[in-house]
């Protein structure tokens, strides 16, 4: 079953694999995909994968050496093979066109945290123990037409397959059967996916030009969306992503909470479109963060080795590089990294399905009601009522103005300053502070990042400022004085060598003042609302760059009936409607 999709249909197809294993039958499928002509291959191929224990990267290109044209496939894989804790971990590969969504853990475990459709099942591993409430599980994500295949599905299996629905076609051989139906039950399924809209909606209007709203935009564009991005500015990124640059950095607790688990997944596809859009040393760079505990406690789970891929205690050198005593709490955060935002923001954007409408200023959303199935239209209207841009879809990801716009929970400002500026250059063209500061950033109690890019020479940026219920970013000289002398004290209780060396001068630094947007529990907001095709994706808090993007993969798994990029209790953690009558998340 290596080319499951229709011939000349490029709709996304989505495959759900029992059994990763090797990995192989995975990547002679992303190799059918890759070979098959554009025109007739799907535009977005979903793999669905579960293993209980991943095979290292090692591993893996040791079982494809002798399959030359399966190796550079397993190479490219590997180089995002890191991290494979238990739970769900989404691998983009050939431009974000083939998604591989692996799942990590027990199958029947699994299987009740998965929310999609399948278009294609691959039963695999040792199935003889299946029973019948694993087919049903299996069951759950077909829908009428699904593919299903096995190459050693025993008979008795077979069996509750048909009882929950397969129709099976006679296995090629009583010895090695190899089974190939459909699912097709002689009742009617359940609309399991009733948010669903992908079929009936081709046109989106996203309000709002920051990092939510570049990203829902992108990952909608890619599905083959035309998008129109509205903002009230002339150009896009110019909130808080216009800061110069921020930290994508996993969050750690000793409970490893839904926080910390949910900014792991978050910034795996982070620096996944990192890579993949912007110039390293230019615009980001995967430099690893040190963490520095300065409220003395250890962060790591309790359950951590030494050698989990994420984060583990620094070394010696990293300590001694950032000027700390060798008993201060760390953390290394391996897989972290400095990123321009605006530089990611205008990437996203370029996309040719997407529209930039600037100088946009959207007072009011109106919907107007379609006939039968027509899902309608959705109007932006400006303060003189005047219409803005229409579509059938609208997402509202404009920070803290959402809630000018929408009916939502409580959102709650907070305004930040960091101070920043430019090193001054020695004869030789080279950082005078060069070693003063640490090669790398650190982050804590606020943030240092020691060495930005920038036209004109490199830049440091430290802070930021917390002022809650605070949303106008103008403020007076006496208070950026202030908060330039704020950002000092952080500095020096998070690298207290470092800031005798280096100080946060009001006359010679910078300021940039940006509005954090949270929603009462910290995490974003992302889903539909109670009106049909209107959708939100915001509250992002201070780790926009960690959490934007896996929101807008989240919000498009949702819309498409795709695999969900985190597990299902973790998605509905972040479901706009939590804590309100409509408190369950659709799958």
């Amino acid at each position: 079953m290596l080319n499951p999709w229709p011939a000349g249909s490029a709709a996304p197809w989505r495959i759900l694999d029992t059994d990763f294993g090797t990995g192989e039958h995975f990547l002679a499928t992303w190799q059918s995909w890759k070979t098959s002509p554009t025109a007739t291959r799907p535009r977005l191929l979903h793999y669905c994968a579960i293993t209980a224990q991943p095979l290292d990267a090692v591993a893996l290109l040791k079982l494809t050496a002798p399959t030359p044209e399966l190796t550079a496939l397993a190479e490219t894989l590997a180089a995002q093979w890191h991290g494979l804790q238990p739970g769900f971990h989404r691998i983009s590969l050939d431009g974000g066109h083939v998604l591989l969504t692996l799942c990590v853990g027990e199958l029947k475990a699994v299987l009740r945290e998965l929310a999609f459709t399948a278009d294609s099942v691959v039963l695999a591993g040792c199935n003889e123990s299946w029973d019948i409430h694993t087919a049903k599980a299996i069951a759950r994500c077909c829908q009428r037409g699904t593919h299903i295949a096995s190459d050693g599905l025993a008979t008795s299996v077979a069996q509750l397959f048909r009882q929950c629905g397969a129709v099976w076609a006679s296995p090629a051989s009583p010895c090695a059967p190899r089974w190939h139906g459909i699912y097709n039950p002689h009742w009617e399924p359940k609309n399991r996916h009733a948010e669903s809209q992908s079929e009936r909606i081709s046109t989106c209007l996203v309000v709002g030009a920051g990092l939510a709203g570049a990203a829902v935009a992108n990952s909608l564009a890619r599905r083959g969306w035309q998008v129109t991005v509205v903002d009230a500015a002339p150009q896009p990124a110019q909130g808080a992503s216009g800061i110069p640059a921020g930290l994508a950095v996993p969050h750690v607790s000793p409970d490893d909470s839904v926080l910390s688990r949910l900014s792991r997944s978050g910034v795996r596809i982070t620096l996944q479109q990192a890579q993949a859009l912007l110039v390293a040393g230019v615009d980001w760079q995967h430099s690893g963060v040190l963490e520095h505990r300065v409220d003395g406690s250890p962060g790591l789970p309790t359950h951590a080795g030494p050698d989990t891929a994420w984060s583990h205690p620094a070394s010696t050198a990293q300590l001694h590089a950032a000027q700390l005593a060798c008993d201060a709490k760390n953390i290394w955060h391996g897989h972290a990294a400095w990123i321009k935002p605006a530089a990611l923001v205008t990437a996203l954007l370029n996309h040719p399905n997407i529209t930039w409408q600037g100088d946009s200023q959207v007072s009011s959303l109106h919907h107007l009601p379609g006939i039968a199935a027509d899902a309608g239209q959705w109007q932006l209207r400006d303060a003189a009522g005047r219409q803005l841009a229409q579509a059938q879809l609208v997402v509202v990801a404009a920070a803290y103005a959402s809630q000018h716009l929408i009916a939502t929970r409580p959102l709650q400002a907070i305004r930040g300053q960091i101070s920043w500026g430019m090193h001054p250059l020695q004869s030789d063209k080279m950082p005078s502070t060069s070693a003063t500061l640490p090669p790398f950033p650190v982050n804590g109690h606020g943030s240092l990042i020691p060495w930005i890019p920038m036209a004109k020479g490199t830049a440091w940026a430290v802070g930021a400022t917390f002022e809650r219920d605070q949303a106008d970013v103008a403020s007076s000289a006496e208070t950026t004085a202030q908060h330039h002398a704020d950002n000092q004290i952080r500095l020096q209780k998070l690298l207290p060598r470092v800031a005798t060396q280096h100080a946060v001068s009001t006359s010679e630094s910078q300021a940039f003042v940006g509005i954090r947007c949270v929603s009462p529990d910290r995490l974003p907001l992302v889903g539909p609302l109670a009106t049909a095709g209107l959708w939100l994706s915001t509250a992002m808090g201070s780790r926009g760059l960690s959490f934007a993007l896996l929101c807008a993969e989240l919000m498009a798994a949702r819309l498409h009936g795709e695999p969900w990029p985190v597990e299902k209790r973790l998605g509905c953690a972040l479901d706009a409607r939590r804590g309100t009558p409509q408190t369950k998340a659709s799958p």
